[in-house]
């Protein structure tokens, strides 16, 4: 086996979307072929309720999928499917977005500490993919102890264990949380990308110390080891097979190529946007 170093370690910026929520964009634009098949990642943690109130108002999506992970706090999605779920700690929700999806997050609670993530869809599944919401709750969590804690199974598949995943672009995404100076090896695929997130706490992995709220592009390797600091960590693992493809993007639409942009933004102000009308 061979343990994966450390690769590029993002922090990000503070910035505002939505209505005005107050995050910090640790993936984005300048990082999108560096992290592949991770397109965005935001980061919310907050316990001034003016930072996140206002939410995120209805705003379509077309060639991606989104995972939000809320920690602590509450996330309500409704979409134009019908589909209407409030999320709480330790759950997620994923919207694939496909070739056409408009929906709403509006989240709540006395701290809202979470993720979301932008997962890139294949090429040929962009506009084949019909738009699709599925709500991760606790008890389809499998739940994993280990001496110092705990493995958290989110999606994907963890020793032979089977979560929830879904249809497109396979992602193991794992919620660990660590005691003081826990120690956890993780087996991952060799040909994946492999993100850490330190949601809470630092770490030592690879011989190389990672502070708080950090985004690390793990290298080649089939195994990660993952060391809590004094305080302990809740660190967050996301591995999926990288696209290799080109990417046009412009605000909520990620396709291919800017004809499909442009085409998408055409049909967003007058008419034909949306493809599909099935529900999952």
């Amino acid at each position: 086996m061979k343990e994966r170093k450390v690769g590029q370690q993002v922090q990000g910026f503070r910035a505002q979307d939505g209505a005005g929520v107050k995050l910090v964009r640790v993936l984005g634009h300048e990082t999108i072929y560096d992290f592949d098949p991770f397109l965005m990642l935001d980061s919310f943690d907050s316990t001034n309720q003016k930072d996140f109130e206002a939410g995120f108002p209805e705003h379509p999506h077309r060639g991606i999928e989104t995972v939000s992970f809320i920690a602590k706090g509450r996330m309500t999605h409704e979409d134009h499917l019908g589909s209407k779920e409030t999320i709480h700690d330790g759950e997620a929700q994923w919207l694939t977005a496909g070739s056409g999806a408009y929906h709403s997050e509006m989240p709540g609670g006395e701290r809202l500490l979470g993720l979301q993530l932008w997962l890139n869809l294949p090429a040929k599944d962009k506009m084949k993919a019909s738009p699709a919401y599925h709500g991760i709750l606790k008890e389809e969590i499998q739940e994993f102890p280990f001496d110092g804690g705990k493995l958290r199974l989110i999606t994907g598949e963890y020793q032979g264990h089977k979560g929830w995943q879904g249809k497109y672009l396979p992602l193991d995404y794992y919620d660990i949380h660590l005691e003081p100076n826990a120690r956890l090896t993780v087996d991952v695929k060799e040909q994946n990308t492999v993100m850490l997130f330190t949601l809470l706490g630092d770490i030592v992995t690879a011989g190389t110390h990672i502070d708080e709220k950090t985004a690390v592009k793990m290298l080649d390797g089939d195994k990660v080891i993952i060391e809590a600091g004094a305080n302990g960590a809740q660190v967050m693992l996301m591995s999926a097979p990288p696209l290799k493809e080109p990417i046009a993007w412009n605000g909520p639409i990620v396709m291919n190529t800017q004809a499909e942009l442009r085409q998408a933004v055409n049909e967003i102000y007058h008419g034909g946007f949306i493809k599909e009308v099935t529900k999952y």
